[in-house]
């Protein structure tokens, strides 16, 4: 069931949810259930009950096969995994916008700054060996093309950040630096250990990790590009680079031979990167592609071909053990360099580039690149929250992080070291796959990769071809592992574990306690849980780009680890909330919303006060209280559902008691009238809605609402004045009617008409046909809240990001953590007064211009750039005029969080002669459809600021 406030705080648990360690408090008086993977496997398994169980084709989850719980499942399913295609660099080579021009005046320059981005102007030469002669180590970027990132972790460190705690280890046998953990492995534990295929032999040094946290992504370091000094004018025909040929995986499967000649090839069809080099082999007859030179050399030595036509040939130098790992080799130049009319500007270049490309060579002996980008992204993160949030973890819990970033990027070696050690206990080996219960034999297959699978199906076939051809069909991996699982399961397979067995190797298992530290360190990284690992993945590939802006740290969000274990279990409570909706457990969900309760009722208010000072607005969210209280809003949901008011009534009393300064008392006054007028107690509603109405922290839409209750209720003999606000509530809001023909009459289903040209169409759009003709000629778009969002934020831009201190904590934001409160307009009060007067002289379509053509692509809270172009925009503003836009602007910048939804459905403008326009919103209407007290609040506001506003209305036509 989709309950008040579900969505949200599914965003809050995120998509990797944690392992569940507070289940047996939960559950003191009911059955103590395991993950919500596990109660769906014994559901499919055991056969008990006559529920039939189905897999989501966008997560692999298992939903109840109910056509409502699985419609539901998949809404949220494709909402959650919606993408924006933009571009950007990769990771660890970020040059995003430039630098915010505005600057908050009320920032002390002391402060701790960050600065995440360097010029986006391709034009300037980056300092690269100013900074590696100055530098401590400074300057690590991603060094392989694109191309070369697998979307399937594939290291073990990776699948630290999975539902599987299983991991592959190959060659394990002798790769202990130390005897006594040789000793443990080989005598005293008595494991048997297989070794298998190779491993990249790269290994990353002390000082690539520490190269690693002042990257461009780093917390801890501003920097600042420059240019470089020329060099004299020499022989330019010589120049000589040691480097690596990266993405092999994707490269043609060539046999490599030391001493073999190879050439450099550009290549301009790579659409992740402009500056991409292939490597050829250097044959007479046709050539074939072994891959990339690394992308930060490839900067440099591309104009160097583009602009001065230098070849460059070489040979390889050795030959790694492992088919996909980088390849050294030594590439010269084979030509002299031509610079057509020879002056001192193109000289100059020539020299900045070939020194730079020189001593980007020379930092790749000392930093090879490694084949792992997952675990390079890995050791950043970690880094950076042992470097922020240290005194958040146990000694125990930092020597386990600090074991990652101390080894090398063999993972082999990695949890061997673990092992041996016993770091936290967090690495446990299999002895033998012949005693695992089934549920451990769905992990261990769970690292195989879909080809791997495949292949061992295909050889189960030959043996047992009836057992495997009655499985079910499919082609996912889920599928694949179920009909190996259904061959073990018919016990006619005695020799499948040894099977499997060979196709993975040794495995280890990482702890739930290891687990649960990792997840502790992504979440104090990312802040949030919507995010995970793959947001650098998402940067690396130019999926999304994040905004330029500062990091300015001057608090702590949790300062201390009793706040932080605090916040945990709330949002462990909150995971065992939605796990038992989705359950159907009403037992477990009257038992967690009465742990929150609990809380809650313990909770003083000015505790959060002198917690958090006068940031209290924007952090509160990471308080154990505030997501209790989310649990307890939907608990309130789950219980009107159930008709139990008075339970209901309780908890918004409590909600009301405890949180004296919060935007959601609008709502929680609104539902507690509304359950008490459920319940016949009519004058302690309408006393509620009065005093609602004197709250500054109820807002828009729910103020309209009790304004309305107040007069519906408030009527003699309870009350005999009129309010003031009744005849503003009460205006005349024009309305249109249109008439169509309905694909359909059902009750309950969405209203869906023929249009003009005989295709189906929604109400929207049978309403901009109706304003493109008899309507008034007028052009728009179907946009609701999201064309208003995109003007904000674009014309708010430097706004937005602008340096004040602790709204940014990572580098992975779209928006300030403020945003949605009154800090936001309160910090920035000048600069957004500011810009609204040049918003109101009509300068609102040249600022628009500016910022999308500087920040077109990258990422920002409401800006949708795939859904509206700039001719559409600069149409809107212009036909809406500077005050209209300024009122406007300046309402989403005072209560962002309130003010976002509800806007109506169309924005129409025309114009007239001199470029002069007019614009008109309009809230569309089906036959049963009624406004909404936030698309109320909306009509009533844009008609105090002077806009033409309607309601259009869609009826059926008479047959």
């Amino acid at each position: 069931m989709m309950l008040k406030g579900r969505e949200s705080l599914i965003r809050l648990i995120g998509r990797r949810r944690r392992f569940l360690r507070c289940r047996s408090l939960i559950t003191t008086s009911v059955p103590q259930i395991g993950s919500k993977e596990d109660k769906d496997e014994v559901s499919t398994e055991s056969g008990n009950g006559d529920e039939v169980w189905v897999d989501c084709p966008v997560c692999g989850k298992k939903v109840r096969g109910e056509e409502p719980v699985i419609n539901s499942h998949l809404d949220k399913c494709l909402a959650r995994g919606t993408k924006r295609k933009l571009s950007q660099c990769t990771l660890f080579q970020l040059k995003f916008c430039t630098r915010p021009k505005v600057t908050a005046s009320s920032i002390e320059s002391d402060l701790t700054r960050t600065e995440f981005s360097s010029s986006a102007n391709d034009h300037n030469i980056y300092d690269l060996a100013s900074e590696m002669r100055n530098s401590d180590g400074s300057n690590n970027k991603d060094e392989s093309s694109s191309s070369s990132v697998s979307l399937t972790l594939t290291t073990s460190t990776c699948n630290i950040f999975t539902r599987n705690r299983v991991n592959r280890v190959e060659n394990l046998d002798g790769l202990l630096e130390f005897d006594d953990e040789r000793k443990l492995l080989s005598g005293e534990k008595s494991m048997q250990i297989v070794g298998l295929e190779g491993f990249p032999q790269h290994q990353i040094s002390d000082d690539r990790i520490d190269n690693i946290t002042s990257s461009p992504l780093s917390l801890s370091k501003n920097r600042t590009p420059t240019c470089v000094e020329p060099l004299e004018d020499d022989d330019n025909s010589k120049i000589l680079l040691d480097t690596f040929i990266v993405g092999r995986k994707f490269a043609d499967d060539t046999e490599l031979i030391i001493g073999a000649m190879v050439m450099l090839s550009r290549d301009f069809e790579n659409v992740k990167d402009s500056n991409a080099i292939k490597v050829l082999t250097k044959d007479t007859g046709h050539s074939k592609e072994l891959g990339f030179i690394p992308r930060e050399l490839a900067q440099y030595v591309s104009p160097l071909i583009d602009n001065f036509q230098l070849r460059f040939e070489g040979h390889i130098t050795s030959i790694p053990q492992h088919p996909h790992a980088v390849v050294p080799i030594q590439i010269y130049s084979s030509g002299i360099a031509s610079f057509g009319e020879k002056d001192s500007s193109s000289l100059q270049e020539f020299n900045s580039f070939r020194i730079n490309a020189v001593c980007a060579a020379e930092f790749s002996k000392t930093h090879p690149p490694i084949s792992a980008k997952y675990q390079q992204n890995l050791l950043l993160l970690l880094k950076e929250v042992l470097k922020i949030n240290a005194h958040l973890f146990t000694e125990g819990e930092k020597t386990l992080l600090q074991a990652f970033l101390s080894l090398s990027d063999d993972s082999q070696r990695l949890f061997a070291r673990l092992y041996a050690r016993k770091e936290a206990e967090c690495v446990t080996l299999f002895k033998s796959i012949d005693k695992l219960q089934i549920g451990d034999l769905k992990e261990v297959l769970d690292v195989l990769n879909v080809g791997e699978l495949r292949d061992l199906l295909c050889s189960l076939n030959k043996s047992h071809k009836k057992i495997v051809q009655n499985s079910d069909h499919g082609t996912r991996k889920q599928d694949y592992v179920a009909r190996v699982l259904g061959a073990y399961g018919s016990g006619l397979c005695p020799n499948l574990p040894s099977m499997i067995l060979g196709k993975t190797g040794s495995c280890i298992r990482i702890s739930a306690s290891a687990e649960s530290v990792f997840w502790r360190a992504e979440r104090l990284f990312f802040l949030n849980g919507e995010q995970d690992l793959s947001a650098f993945l998402l940067v690396d590939l130019g999926i999304v780009k994040y905004p330029a802006y500062n990091c300015i740290f001057t608090d702590q969000i949790f300062p201390d680890r009793s706040d932080l274990l605090s916040y945990e279990e709330a949002i462990e409570v909150a995971q065992v909330m939605d796990e038992s909706l989705d359950e159907n457990n009403n037992e477990l969900v009257s038992r967690c919303v009465e742990i929150s309760a609990s809380h809650v009722s313990s909770f003083v208010e000015e505790d959060i006060s002198s917690h958090f000072g006068s940031m209290a607005a924007f952090l509160s969210c990471f308080s154990a209280s505030w997501v209790y209280s989310k649990v307890i809003l939907l608990g309130v949901s789950f219980l009107e559902h159930e008709r139990r008011y008075k339970d209901a009534i309780d908890l918004l009393k409590l909600l009301l008691l405890k949180f004296k300064s919060d935007r959601r008392r609008g709502y929680w006054t609104l539902r507690l009238s509304i359950d008490l007028e459920h319940v016949g107690c009519l004058d302690e509603s309408l006393e509620v809605a009065e005093k609602g109405l004197l709250d500054s922290w109820v807002r828009a839409g729910s103020i309209v609402a009790l304004q309305r209750r107040v007069l519906r209720l408030g009527k003699p003999p309870r009350r005999w004045k009129t309010p003031s606000f009744s005849n503003s509530v009460n205006r005349k809001i024009v309305e249109v009617h249109v008439q169509g023909r309905p694909v359909n009459c059902k009750t309950g289903v969405k209203n869906v008409f023929y249009g003009e040209d005989g295709e189906r169409c929604g109400v929207e759009e049978l309403a901009l046909e109706y304003y493109a003709g008899e309507g008034g000629f007028w052009q728009g778009v179907h946009t609701e809240s999201g064309i208003w969002l995109t003007i904000f934020g674009l014309l708010m831009w430097d706004i937005i990001f602008a340096d004040v201190p602790n709204v940014f904590r990572t580098k992975f934001q779209t928006a300030p953590l403020d945003l949605e409160t009154d800090s936001f307009y309160e910090v920035r009060r000048g600069l957004v007064e500011s810009l609204l007067d040049k918003i109101e002289h009509g300068m609102a379509e040249e600022l628009l211009i500016m910022s999308w053509e500087s920040h077109v692509g990258t990422a920002c809270r409401g800006v949708k750039w795939d859904k509206h172009s700039l001719s559409e925009l600069r149409a809107a503003v212009t036909c809406i005029g500077g005050p209209c836009l300024a009122s406007i602007c300046r309402n989403l910048a005072q209560d962002y969080r309130s003010w976002s939804s509800g806007m109506p459905d169309l924005l129409l403008w025309r114009f007239h002669d001199d470029y002069r326009g007019e614009a008109k919103l309009v809230e569309v209407k089906g036959p049963r459809d009624r406004l909404s007290e936030q698309q109320r609040a909306w009509l009533l506001f844009l008609m105090d600021c002077g806009f033409n506003v309607e309601v259009c209305k869609v009826s059926h036509a008479p047959v």
